[in-house]
């Protein structure tokens, strides 16, 4: 097995305001409604670039993408036809679990992206997962993944003392299967005396049954520009992290919910 772990520091966000900013998002779906295919906010304002293909509006099954003549397979289950970035509500219960599901086809692969979000007005866990496959390929073309963010351990883990010790179990963890290998990718957060947070980020890599002795070969050769690709990686997203920071607005309460709201409706 292989080990990499490389750690950066970012700016903080406030969970006041991520939480505040969050509970706005979801009550302006919740409260929005369907006009020939157009999902319009409260204000009469329609979101860009969301429409209804299928079904009810933030009803099971409800199927939306951009395409308003896109058709879906007929079972309901495949991908659309003319809309192969289409997505599917699977659950819309704003107060415990929102669930939505995709498929999509790209350079010869299928893939299957899932997102559950828990709690959504003041969110709680953050789910993600994949499954990929080439339907005229054998199993060296499949591969799935699995992420969850547990959101209140995060912020457990950075009301924590500077001085304290990093948290046992980390807050966000993501694995990866492939028949040659599987890895898993840790991030643990912990304050730093200045406010901002030192994120670690690990990452192991092995190989599956009979190949783990070819892999550990292959490893043993790759390790230095594994490592450095690891490292520019976390790096990279640290400095998109701080972009996407600077970006986000000052605001609360009424004015907060009006940022958003003109953000959703922007061409």
């Amino acid at each position: 097995m292989a080990r990499f772990e490389h750690t950066v520091t970012v700016a903080a966000l406030d969970r006041h305001w991520f939480e505040e900013a969050a509970g706005h998002a979801v009550d302006l779906f919740d409260a929005s409604r369907e006009q020939d295919g157009a999902i319009l906010l409260p204000d009469g304002r329609p979101i860009h670039g969301l429409r209804l293909l299928k079904g009810c509006h933030l009803q099971s099954g409800a199927r939306y993408g951009e395409d308003p003549e896109g058709k879906a397979g007929e079972d309901g289950e495949g991908p659309p036809e003319a809309a192969p970035e289409a997505a599917v509500l699977r659950e819309w219960r704003p107060s415990r679990t929102v669930e939505v599901e995709s498929r999509v086809a790209e350079e010869g692969m299928s893939l299957r992206v899932g997102v559950r979000l828990r709690e959504p007005r003041t969110p709680k866990a953050l789910e993600v997962s994949l499954d990929g496959h080439n339907p005229e390929g054998g199993s060296l073309y499949r591969f799935s993944g699995r992420a969850k963010a547990d959101l209140h351990a995060w912020w457990a883990a950075l009301d924590r003392p500077s001085s304290a010790p990093p948290a046992a179990r980390a807050p966000v963890v993501g694995t990866a299967k492939h028949r040659l290998g599987k890895a898993r990718l840790t991030v643990t957060p912990r304050p730093a005396e200045d406010g901002t947070w030192r994120v670690s980020v690990v990452l192991s890599v092995r190989g599956r049954w009979l190949l783990r002795p070819v892999a550990a070969v292959g490893l043993l050769f790759a390790r230095r520009p594994v490592e450095r690709g690891f490292r520019e990686g976390v790096d990279s997203a640290a400095e998109e992290w701080a972009e996407l920071l600077a970006e986000l607005p000052s605001l609360h309460g009424e004015a907060l919910r009006a940022e958003i709201a003109d953000a959703l409706t922007a061409p």
